[in-house]
């Protein structure tokens, strides 16, 4: 099965930068899509043989999910669980007969880390969520997770150790997931490669490659076995992010 997981930064806007294009020359299984900013109803876009669910935040043009697939789920679920964390369309659970499909966008710390407590709380609880799931059915979790976990992740890691994204703490929350029973398919998979999942639009940040790999695929340790390739698509347009994708065999 293929995966792709994408923070669009805006869909709407993405769809007239060549999204649809991207999206059929995929032909992904999944396709896991963050930051939407839109509401129900508000784009067009309807691809035969996919099954689509959105989860919008309550603030208009804000975050935002969503997931296509090509495969019926037995259950999808909208949020963590949490009323205080459900209020920003952040997290669908998809579940199919044996794993569960988790497509976050996590919270940013903000500038200052202005942001950082309410961070940490979502961190612990998604936490807690993605482990009560995986005592279940393994789990497939994706998304723009908003932390470069180690210093290979990013292009400058000495000026941006207390950066939203490259704190000690955001760090420390992600390895505290890791070792909980879960993997970094990327990182396991290529441990010295430098590529990224984001740039700043200032600076001509993405055309001089000083960026950051914030976008992932973690799987349940038990399933890291079946995974095939887990990749970066540096080269695709339409956002600040580029697609990162899964190939694994569930």
């Amino acid at each position: 099965m293929k995966f792709i997981s994408w923070n669009v930064n805006g869909f709407r806007a993405c769809l007239t930068k060549g999204f649809a294009d991207f999206f059929a020359s995929a032909d992904a299984d999944f396709v896991c899509l963050q930051e939407t900013k839109m509401q129900p109803g508000q784009a067009d876009f309807s691809p035969d043989g996919y099954f689509d669910y959105w989860y919008s935040a309550e603030k208009k043009g804000y975050s935002g999910t969503a997931v296509f697939t090509k495969h019926k789920p037995i259950s999808v679920s909208y949020g963590i669980g949490i009323p205080e964390h459900d209020t920003e369309g952040r997290a669908i659970t998809l579940e199919y007969e044996n794993f569960y499909l988790l497509c976050v966008y996590t919270p940013n710390a903000q500038r200052e880390l202005a942001r950082l407590d309410y961070r940490m709380a979502w961190e612990d609880v998604l936490r807690s969520y993605i482990k009560t799931l995986d005592e279940k059915k393994p789990i497939v979790y994706c998304g723009d997770l908003n932390v470069a976990h180690c210093e290979i992740d990013l292009k400058n890691p000495k000026t941006n150790h207390k950066s939203a994204g490259f704190s000690d703490e955001e760090r420390g929350k992600f390895t505290e997931l890791l070792e909980s029973g879960f993997t970094d398919t990327f990182r396991r998979l290529y441990p010295d490669k430098v590529e990224y999942t984001w740039w700043s639009y200032m600076m001509k940040a993405r055309e001089k490659n000083v960026g950051w790999r914030i976008d992932y695929f973690v799987v349940s340790d038990r399933l890291f076995p079946l995974v095939s390739d887990s990749f970066i698509l540096g080269d695709v347009m339409g956002s600040d992010h580029c697609p990162v994708g899964l190939e694994i065999e569930l």
